[in-house]
């Protein structure tokens, strides 16, 4: 039945719906500078984001960098440039900048103290906000949006545990404040 009612929901595809937006926030037990050093990481996102398959880093500076993403799985690779803002530990914001899939994308990162108790703790707020030029990109983008964020957010969480032990809270999704 869910099935049906997603085929119904692709026949009846508006344009109002190509645009995709998620808004997360989470406790985490792992340092703002830990996790923004997984985030920021964007010369090894081949090496544990899903469906990352090249990273190639144009250009970087310590509060920029220009990344390019090939993203998908064969024989379907899409691949997208963006400018990577980077203001450490508190922020990894990535625009995308090339136009070609993408009338735009935005990602953004932000890291916050966590429990007083804890230093190795810390707050995530997380968003992304795009919308693609293809209705084939965009109605794939519906099926599958929440749970490759999800896949997506789980993939960072589990590098911080690789590179730096075992977490020291379990995560806590906590009410989203959008600002």
């Amino acid at each position: 039945m869910a099935s049906l009612k997603n085929f119904v929901r692709l026949i009846n595809f508006k344009a109002t719906e190509t645009e995709k937006q998620h808004f997360a926030r989470k406790l985490v037990g792992f340092s703002s500078e830990e996790m923004f050093n997984v985030v920021a990481d964007v010369k090894h996102y081949d090496q544990f984001v899903p469906f990352c398959t090249r990273s190639t880093i144009h250009s970087e500076s310590a509060d920029n960098l220009r990344a390019t993403l090939d993203i998908g799985f064969p024989p379907i690779i899409e691949s997208y440039t963006s400018n990577v803002t980077l203001i450490k530990p508190k922020l990894v914001r990535a625009v995308c900048s090339d136009g070609k899939l993408f009338h735009y994308l935005e990602n953004t990162w932000r890291f916050s103290s966590g429990l007083k108790s804890n230093p190795r703790s810390c707050i995530i707020d997380f968003y992304i906000c795009f919308r693609f030029k293809s209705l084939i990109h965009s109605q794939i983008a519906l099926f599958f949006f929440d749970n490759l964020v999800n896949k997506m957010e789980k993939a960072f969480i589990e590098e911080a545990e690789r590179r730096y032990g075992r977490a020291t809270v379990p995560i806590h999704p906590l009410e989203v404040v959008k600002t």
